[in-house]
């Protein structure tokens, strides 16, 4: 007799396969649950406002002379026989810097102030006889011609004693020319002249910062450059030498075609060690200036890019580079950021490009207990 196999296994096998597939089906809904939690990250919100900050424009450039005046001699083909001033001294107007042979000159002084005492002995006997000539004349003993005789010589006379006087003058002026002064008071930054050198007209021997006057040639952005006004004070460092204050002495009205800077002259109130050709930085305050600002908190650094994450549609988060321009504890002006923008503050340091957030109140500062009442001391 037949029998008829066991449906047993069968369903056992049908019914682990159900409960596998619901189990499976479970999990992944579940995964996807957790999912969705860990992507949405609870962060509170700030709207971008347009405020007015004080404001501060950074520059750098170089440090340059405020007038450099460039000494030369004025007279040539003299040696020069002392060199009295060096570099970095900081000299007087109308100090001697260097003394040339003057032997050539003294002789030819000597000569020539002769020369004019023979001239004005000269021009007196002349205008002696010219004298006693119209009175003879006027007396009817002298003849017309020969009073015009002795007009003429007179004249003469006088005329080669302006000559020899002209000529003294010149000599003495030689003579001064060859001690060169300095022509302004000024720091000394550069000497070409040595002891034994015959100088030449017009080669120059030394060059002077006028007054030790020194500033900074900030390059400033075109897009700042409209903030930038005479008479604004700014702070001048440098790595080597520390700080300085400053106050912006002029603004060039050209811009570079290439590097779209201009040129802001900031003069240095003291310029202690401060040399021409340093680098230097420049921070200028200008002022209260209308900007977007945000919470400081929530400006980040991302690539060494600034930026705030802005919330977008569906609660989804962007990062947007920005311009700081301003800082303060509690609020940043930004350039990049448009009124009105929703920014990330508390929870944008976790977040990444594109993510979903769920926004909420930000939470408000514990209340500062009162202070205790002061206890009285006995009087």
């Amino acid at each position: 007799m037949l029998t008829r196999p066991s449906r047993l296994p069968l369903r056992l096998a049908i019914l682990a396969a159900v409960l596998g597939l619901a189990a499976c089906h479970g999990g992944q809904e579940a995964g996807a649950e957790k999912e969705g939690a860990a992507s949405s990250q609870t962060v509170t919100v700030s709207t971008a406002r347009t405020a007015a900050l004080d404001r501060t424009v950074t520059a750098s450039g170089a440090i340059s002379a405020w007038e450099e005046v460039p000494v030369g001699a004025e007279a040539g083909g003299l040696t020069a026989v002392a060199v009295l001033a060096d570099e970095g001294q900081y000299v007087r107007q109308g100090q001697p810097l260097v003394r040339m042979n003057d032997t050539l000159l003294r002789a030819q002084l000597t000569q020539q102030q002769a020369s004019v005492e023979a001239a004005e002995a000269n021009a007196d006997r002349e205008a002696g006889d010219l004298s006693r000539a119209r009175e003879l004349n006027g007396r009817g003993f002298l003849s017309q011609a020969s009073l015009d005789l002795a007009i003429s010589e007179e004249r003469s006379a006088q005329a080669q004693l302006s000559q020899s006087r002209a000529a003294l003058a010149e000599t003495r002026a030689r003579l001064d020319q060859a001690v060169i002064r300095a022509p302004v008071s000024g720091l000394i930054i550069s000497r070409s002249v040595t002891r034994g050198q015959i100088v030449d007209a017009g080669v120059e021997l030394f060059r002077l910062v006028r007054d030790g006057r020194l500033e900074l040639d900030a390059q400033v952005p075109e897009t700042e450059l409209n903030l930038v006004r005479a008479g604004q004070s700014a702070t001048v460092s440098s790595d080597q030498v520390g700080q300085a204050a400053g106050r912006v002495r002029i603004v060039t009205p050209e811009v570079d075609a290439e590097t779209r800077l201009g040129v802001a002259r900031i003069a240095l109130a003291a310029p202690g060690s401060f040399r021409p050709g340093m680098f230097g930085r420049a921070e200028i305050a200008v002022g209260a200036q209308p900007a977007v600002v945000v919470p400081t908190a929530s400006v980040l650094f991302r690539e060494n890019r600034a930026g705030v994450y802005v919330l977008g549609a569906e609660n989804r988060v962007r990062f947007q580079p920005v311009r700081v321009l301003a800082r303060s504890e509690a609020e940043t002006s930004v350039d990049g950021v448009a009124e009105g923008a929703r920014v990330v503050v508390e929870g944008a340091g976790f977040l990444g490009e594109g993510d979903v957030v769920r926004v909420v109140q930000p939470t408000a500062a514990p209340a500062r207990p009162a202070p205790a009442p002061a206890a009285k001391t006995a009087g």
